[in-house]
Order: C-alpha cells, then structure tokens, then sequence
C-alpha cells in the first residue's frame, strides 16, 4: 500500500507540473508576443529619430526583442510537444531553448538600462551638431526628415532653442532665402514661414528639442528594459518547472 501511494502521489505531482507548464506556455507566449510587440513599436514609432542618434545602441535593444518575441512562438509550441509527449529529449530541448530566450531577453534589457544611463550626455554631445550640420545639406534627407519630424510631432525649434538655428549650414546659406529657422519651426507650416522667429510664429520650448527627445526616448528604453528583463525572469519559473517535470518523467526508450 506504501508502495502504491507513492506511485499515486507522484502521478499527481506530474500531472500538476503538466498543467503549470501548460499555464507557463500561456503566459509565455503573451510575453513573448508583449516583447515582439515593443520590438516592432520602437523601430516603427517614431524611427525617423533612430538617425540623430549617434550610437546604435536603442535600435540594436529594439532588434533583440523580435529575435526573443519571434523564438518565444516556436519555443512555446515546442514546450506543448515536450509536456504532451513527456520525453526527456524534447523537454531538454525546450529547456536549452528557454535559456537561450532568457539570455537574450536579459541582454536587451540590460543594453536598454545602460544606454538609458548615457542617453543624455549623447544627446547633449551630438543632437545640435547633427541638426546644423546635416539638415537640408545633399545626401542627408533621412536626417533633414527627421529633424522635420522632430520640431513638428514635438512642437519644438532647435536643439536647445531657436536660436542655435543661427549657426547652422543651412540657414547661413542662400538656399535658406533669408529664413532664421527652418519653416518646421513653425505652428502653422507655409513656404518661408520661418523667415519670421517670433513666438507667435515658431515653437519656443524651454529646453529645446533635446528635452523632449529625451525623454521620449528615456520611456521606450525604459518599456523596453522593463519587459525584457519582466518576461525574463517569467522565464525561470518555466525553467524550473521543466527541470522538475524532467526528473520525474522515466528516460526515454530507445
């Protein structure tokens, strides 16, 4: 009777792991599909200013989440084959799998924290030299369009204000046609509209455009380290239960 027990007992047990890692692969997926999902929306949202940054480190984050996001589909699958089948080799597999998800979860994450930390000194170093420089000058339309974008979707006018329009290459040459700041600046955009710097005209914003990119970009890094290093640490709950699930199921028959 002792005996049976315990062979009733452990049958239970099974078939509860079974069900928690049913339940895992759930929320597996979910996470999986919340991290592809913030992948895509930081590289599609606002992916013009992806050229004003000097480093490729937020794009680089963003890639590594639809890596992790596009495994999470094929591992969750293959985590429902490995419970249903009860197999050694395919729960190993599953196992390897998750690991491999975690780290790359956990890489993104930490890249997005690290980057977070230096996001405004970059700005502060490159994002006006990029702006008077580049804009409106040939081969630099992403940039040109990018900084358009910028102004207008953050109603903003120069780096740190209009005035550091005054010193760029383009408004210092006769393509400008005596403009002060390019017609982005503007509340109501019509051709030469920036020849007229007046408050009333153009965007004044305390502390530039580099506040506000910041911290746009500060809130997608954040999103992007929170769920990396969120859906990662769900991860090892899954990695437990496949470990225990894997010493109870008897080695595979060859």
């Amino acid at each position: 009777m002792s005996a049976l027990h315990k062979d009733e007992q452990g049958d239970w047990q099974t078939v509860c792991l079974k069900y928690l890692l049913f339940i895992f692969n759930f929320l597996f997926w979910m996470g999986g599909a919340a991290v592809l999902g913030v992948g895509v929306w930081t590289l599609v949202e606002k992916s013009d200013y992806l050229s004003l940054l000097a480093s490729s480190t937020f794009a680089v984050s963003a890639y590594i989440l639809i890596l992790a996001g596009s495994l999470v589909v094929v591992t969750g699958f293959l985590g429902c084959c490995a419970v249903i089948r009860e197999r050694r080799r395919c729960l190993s597999v599953y196992f390897f799998f998750l690991l491999v998800i975690f780290l790359i979860e956990l890489v993104a994450g930490v890249l997005a924290y690290v980057y977070y930390q230096r996001l405004s000194e970059e700005l502060k170093q490159h994002l006006n030299q990029t702006m008077s420089e580049n804009y409106a000058q040939p081969g630099k339309e992403a940039i040109t369009a990018a900084v358009d974008r910028l102004q207008q979707d953050f109603k903003c006018c120069g780096s740190n204000n209009s005035q550091d329009w005054a010193h760029s290459v383009y408004i210092s040459s006769i393509a400008a046609e005596q403009r002060v700041v390019p017609d982005s600046c503007c509340k109501t955009i019509t051709h030469a509209c920036g020849k007229r710097d007046h408050p009333s005209n153009i965007y004044k914003v305390e502390g530039g455009c580099i506040t506000k990119l910041e911290q746009f970009l500060a809130d997608h890094l954040l999103v992007i380290g929170a769920v990396g290093i969120g859906v990662a640490c769900l991860q090892i709950c899954g990695m437990v239960f496949t470990c225990c699930l894997y010493r109870r199921i008897k080695i595979d028959p060859y």
